[in-house]
């Protein structure tokens, strides 16, 4: 006889609390996993910047008295006002493998909700602070902001009525002195071109945050799908001590910042390991974003940002690095990051139900 399936709305702190903690039951049979994100709690109970103008919705479908998949819908008024187009998320979505009618059944209240408040769409696997979902790299444990999501995730969603809309492509690099020789080349160029790399660390925090936040909403403001950030959601990736400080820098033209590269190096003591499993060395990878002013394009400033942050992270000890998610047609990023010695290493994708057409 099959269970019954029941779909909740989680509320308090208890119920929140059983939510994000689906995260780790799902992944706890895998070698090599990260934790689930300590900012899903606090965000979830609307105790982050992250929330102001959003609207979030949590939804966990329990089959037989055992919560098996969640989601939490999002009305994101950020999004909204900068794309024009109405498109809600699906964040945070986990699901135990054997979950088929019960995901289908959350993902359709989920979508239910979103189309109740105007969304003509929802997109599911890129949004505020979500990262797509992995189509081929399951076994590797992946710089720590990305997804490691079983492969079963795929005919899951696409079950529960999505489509894949978006594909993304990543970069990991092996480092070696001729790679060295480059990044220090691209350093003396763009020095050489004007330009001036000032690591985060030297900036006041206020000034870091307000000039990290101006710069990414405006060199990433055409990107597929963005969300705008707050100065105050970017002063939470930048708060004094933090040891991006000194692997991320602002570049600077006549003293005046044209771009960022914010770099966060992985944490290896916030994964797990099966006994028998260790740390790769190929697996002590960094997250990175990097963005440019369109004036400033063009000057191989990009690479000398890039390179900075590479060789603060080699003097630490670093023999492995990654470039980026990188949308599948942005040729231009994914030439920087073969440029910089990355060759392609794995794939994501992001998915898309349409609410009107249903």
């Amino acid at each position: 006889m099959t269970a019954p399936i029941r779909i909740e709305r989680p509320e308090g702190v208890d119920a929140i609390t059983e939510f994000v903690a689906l995260h780790d039951r799902v992944y706890a049979a895998r070698a090599a996993r990260w934790h689930g994100s300590p900012l899903h709690l606090p965000m979830l109970l609307g105790k982050t910047p992250a929330t102001v103008e959003r609207e979030l919705q949590p939804f966990a479908a329990r089959e037989g008295g055992e919560l098996v998949a969640r989601v939490c819908a999002v009305v994101d008024g950020p999004y909204l006002r900068h794309w024009n187009e109405r498109v809600g998320h699906l964040l945070m979505f986990e699901a135990q493998p054997h979950a088929r009618e019960a995901v289908r059944l959350l993902l359709d209240e989920a979508c239910a909700w979103l189309a109740e408040r105007g969304m003509e769409a929802a997109r599911n696997g890129f949004g505020l602070l979500d990262m797509p979902y992995n189509t081929d790299a399951y076994d590797a444990l992946p710089p720590h902001m990305l997804r490691q999501n079983p492969p079963e995730y795929h005919a899951l969603i696409k079950s529960a009525g999505f489509e894949t809309e978006q594909g993304f492509v990543d970069y990991a690099i092996e480092v070696g002195p001729a790679l060295i020789e480059r990044w220090q080349g691209a350093l003396e160029s763009a020095q050489r071109n004007g330009f001036e790399l000032v690591p985060f660390r030297e900036v006041p925090r206020e000034q870091r945050a307000q000039q990290l936040c101006q710069l990414w909403n405006e060199t990433f403001a055409s990107h597929w799908g963005w969300v705008p950030l707050s100065p105050e959601l970017t002063a939470l990736f930048v708060l004094d001590g933090r040891p991006e400080l000194d692997t991320s820098v602002f570049a600077l033209s006549e003293g005046e910042p044209v771009g960022f590269c914010f770099v966060i190096p992985d944490n290896p003591t916030h994964a797990e390991f099966a006994p028998g499993r260790a740390l790769r060395p190929s697996e002590r990878l960094n997250t990175l974003a990097i963005g440019v002013q369109t004036p400033a394009r063009g000057r191989g400033v990009n690479y000398a940002m890039a390179a900075y942050c590479y060789l603060e992270l080699v003097r630490r000890g670093w023999t492995h690095l990654s470039y980026t998610l990188v949308l599948d047609d942005n040729w231009p990023s994914r030439r920087t990051g073969v440029g910089l010695g990355g060759s392609l290493c794995a794939n994501y994708v992001a998915y898309r139900r349409n609410l009107r057409r249903r």
